[in-house]
């Protein structure tokens, strides 16, 4: 029997992959995920693991703080076909103080809360004793809330999706090798070894391994600055049994001192073994040399109530890369010659809370030709050389 014609193929199985064949199958009968590895929410190579991932509008690019709102109304969409909830909304809280960021005004807290004024989400201001009252964990001068914002339980998502696209006849193939893909006509022939599969439209969602995918196709010569990238540290801090309730997302929010490289998310149910505290420079944001060099340091100076907790390693999210892209916006678009393939990549350790808008907007360029959003941004022949 003749493999039937796919009407959309997609090369990579986390998460951006996984939304872009939801949304396609609500408008084509025919779509298959190619995978290098598995969809499972156990594959701890995957740039899209972890148990935990922040949500949230706090941008201090208006563009990207947009979008990121636009992702959350879709992901609330997607929660109603849950079994149980996976976005956990105890907002997201950034920090500063003046011993260790001097001048307030250009912190990453007032500048990003100035954003979100300027879009009139819904923001809140503290100064240091009203932050004492509301949130006395922190100790820090001033602190600007993120309502609309908090976390996701990853697992969660992963097994919502995948019971949505099964449910759907969505085929997904796992430990699939792409060797070759060539235009015919109209169509792409894509070569694994699990055989030959003809589609009308490609999606490549592969992350790190984009570029490898795009050299398997016949006379195509695009390929994007991508380097790897990985938090410098992630631990879990365990606080004693009788102030165990401080720290869950019931009375802790996400939490951040970006200026300094610091991340932070709060126990959720039993799901995690405590407060997980990171130290990562993510490249939109000028890190300062400050007395905070890791997460430890930014306990002492920020977060005491921690200081009697316990604490372990997160191994299992240092493990995952993150793809970034030589000037920092995503690449999302058809490549240069093959209006039929659509490329997604360069989400820059920042990307999974916008997944669902990533994934319905390649759908919407692969299926529809174009999409609503002004990206020429993000376009992938910005890096075309002329």
């Amino acid at each position: 029997m003749q493999e039937k014609i796919q009407d959309l193929t997609i090369i990579g199985g986390g998460i951006m992959g996984l939304f872009t064949a939801y949304y396609a199958s609500a408008f084509v009968e025919n779509v298959t995920i190619l995978e290098k590895a598995t969809t499972s929410s156990n594959n701890k190579q995957a740039a899209s693991f972890s148990y935990t991932r922040s949500i949230r509008n706090d941008y201090l690019d208006p563009l990207y703080a947009q979008l990121a709102y636009e992702a959350r109304g879709l992901w609330l969409d997607l929660q109603r076909e849950a079994e149980s909830p996976f976005l956990i909304e105890c907002g997201c809280l950034n920090l500063a103080k003046t011993s260790i960021t001097p001048d307030l005004s250009t912190t990453y807290a007032v500048q990003s809360y100035e954003v979100l004024q300027q879009l009139h989400l819904k923001a809140e201001a503290f100064d240091h004793d009203q932050l004492q009252q509301r949130f006395p964990q922190f100790e820090a001068d001033i602190a600007r809330l993120d309502v609309e914002a908090g976390l996701l339980y990853v697992p969660e998502v992963t097994r919502t999706l995948l019971a949505a696209l099964h449910k759907r006849g969505v085929r997904i193939l796992e430990h699939v090798n792409v060797t070759r893909i060539v235009q015919r006509n109209r169509q792409l022939v894509i070569h694994t070894n699990l055989g030959e599969f003809t589609t009308q439209k490609l999606v490549v969602t592969a992350g790190l391994g984009t570029n490898g995918v795009l050299e398997r196709i016949e006379n195509c010569h695009a390929s994007f600055p991508l380097s790897p990238d990985r938090p410098s540290q992630a631990k879990y801090f365990i606080p004693p049994a009788n102030k165990w309730e401080q720290f869950t997302s019931e009375a802790l929010p996400v939490f951040a001192y970006l200026d300094v490289g610091i991340y932070g998310h709060p126990i959720y149910a039993d799901k995690v073994p405590g407060v997980k505290i990171g130290f990562y420079n993510p490249p939109d944001v000028k890190t300062l040399n400050t007395r905070i060099q890791d997460v430890h340091s930014f306990v002492e100076e920020c977060m005491p109530s921690l200081l009697d907790a316990e604490y372990v390693d997160v191994t299992e999210v240092d493990q995952c890369f993150y793809d970034l892209v030589a000037d920092d916006n995503f690449i999302l678009g058809d490549i240069p010659d093959f209006p039929n393939v659509i490329v997604g990549v360069g989400w820059r350790g920042t990307g999974y809370k916008y997944a669902s808008w990533i994934g319905r907007t390649l759908m919407q360029l692969a299926l529809q030709g174009r999409t609503v959003y002004n990206i020429s941004r993000f376009s992938p022949h910005r890096f075309t050389q002329h």
